[in-house]
């Protein structure tokens, strides 16, 4: 199986029918969590050393984009120093290739539209087809210069020198992603007026969960924003290096091994999330819970068995986007239909998600049925033995390696793809079901 660092990867990789699963997983470092501590580590006062940081595609575009502008960045494995420059980038104008990391390109947009300089920002194809329209017209609204090159509403952007904060009061869409938000918010502290800026958020906020997220990440840097219903107050504040910070596991990354937990009989424990998590998507483990699994819940680690069956549920994912993506799967596996709500922020991501999970998991045997924000899902009586296709998107990938569990192999197109957040995936799936006995 490939591990971390430069390795050969398959056009395909076979994952073999796994009969048993067990033991224990530590998590890499949180991707949100990891990009938002650099970003905001690199807008300090003074030096931050990072642990357990994400060693990833999203993460080395995020740190090669701070370097690119100036930043001193020193890595060493799963640690970083980042030597904050107190909330002036040191380069005045700089092009930024971001690759398909939207928390990267949706925050460091957000950054630079007060930077006082002349920025270009894109990345892949995909990356094109991302929306940061509603962003770039809050940001605008407030002053900046952010232009499109192509497709109105999409990267690649150019960004020149703003004008002066034009108000004290802006509202964003919150409906289409969070990361919108999140990165004015993580930006607005640099800007705001004397009292502070006023952020509120037009129509429903999805994802509330990373929000929050980003305002717990942005106390631990010295700046506390208040909250009143759909309203945020970000005060003027420059950000202060909190010294040493440790990064949880990736709570997103934890749903495979909890769901391998269930279908593969463990226990499997996951190291490095427990009871104190400030993700969302430790929350999955509630769904499992309610699809059969059980479940037991430390400081830092959550583990997973099998419970007395599987069991259809329909349930709103509307905090926990990515993770519902493993419930798809599990989903073959249960007496009934299962349907996953809230899920319409799939369609944005690094695919179109809600299209190619009903495409993939057809062709396991499923019988789906998919709308704006939803997918209902019936399995099969028997799990057919499938390639799936990844559409270069890292949790597909993931997710269909558990359908082995099924009794039968399963064939995962572009395997390298999970090197954008967890390029030890396939090593430690292995290293879990290396006692199963399967061929």
């Amino acid at each position: 199986m490939p591990g971390s660092g430069e390795q050969r990867w398959p056009d395909v990789l076979t994952v073999q029918p796994i009969a048993h699963a067990q033991g224990a997983v530590c998590l890499p470092g949180s991707k949100s969590i990891s990009n938002r501590a650099l970003l905001l580590a690199a807008l300090a006062e003074g030096s931050t050393v990072l642990r357990r940081l994400l060693d990833a595609d999203d993460t080395r575009v995020m740190i090669e984009a701070l370097r690119a502008l100036g930043v001193a960045i020193e890595r060493d494995g799963d640690t970083a120093t980042v030597h904050g420059c107190g909330g002036r980038f040191p380069a005045r104008s700089a092009d930024l290739f971001l690759g398909n990391a939207g928390t990267a390109t949706r925050s460091l947009t957000a950054a630079l539209a007060f930077a006082d300089g002349h920025y270009r920002i894109d990345g892949v194809a995909r990356m094109r087809e991302r929306p940061i329209g509603d962003l770039v017209t809050a940001l605008n609204a407030l002053g900046a210069s952010i232009g499109y090159e192509g497709a109105e509403g999409y990267p690649p952007l150019r960004i020149a020198p703003a004008q002066r904060l034009l108000r004290e009061q802006v509202a964003i869409r919150g409906d289409v992603s969070s990361q919108f938000l999140t990165g004015l918010l993580m930006a607005a502290p640099l800007v705001a007026p004397r009292d502070g800026l006023r952020v509120q958020v037009a129509g429903e906020l999805i994802s509330q969960p990373y929000v929050a997220m980003t305002l717990a990440m942005m106390r631990r840097f010295g700046v506390e924003v208040t909250r009143s219903a759909d309203t945020f107050v970000v005060p003027r504040a420059g950000y202060r290096s909190p010294g040493t910070l440790a990064v949880e596991g990736d709570a997103s990354s934890a749903s495979y091994f909890l769901a391998l937990g269930l279908l593969g009989g463990g226990p499997v424990r996951v190291e490095g999330i427990g009871r104190d998590s400030v993700q969302g998507d430790v929350a999955f483990a509630d769904l499992l819970q309610a699809m059969g699994a059980r479940i037991e819940r430390g400081a830092d680690w959550v583990e997973a068995r099998a419970g007395d069956g599987l069991r259809a549920v329909d349930w709103d994912c509307t905090s926990i986007p990515d993770a519902a993506m493993t419930a798809a799967v599990v989903a073959v596996f249960t007496a009934g239909r299962t349907t996953l709500r809230g899920i319409g922020s799939w369609r944005v991501k690094e695919t179109d998600r809600i299209a190619a999970m009903a495409t993939e998991l057809r062709k396991l045997g499923a019988t789906v049925e998919e709308d704006a924000d939803r997918l209902s899902i019936v399995g099969p009586t028997g799990l057919r033995e499938a390639t799936i296709d990844t559409y270069d998107d890292h949790r597909i990938a993931m997710c269909f390696a558990l359908a082995a569990t099924g009794g039968v192999p399963v064939h995962i197109r572009d395997p390298r793809c999970v090197s954008k957040t967890f390029p030890r995936f396939f090593a430690e799936l292995a290293a879990l079901t290396a006692v199963s006995g399967a061929p």
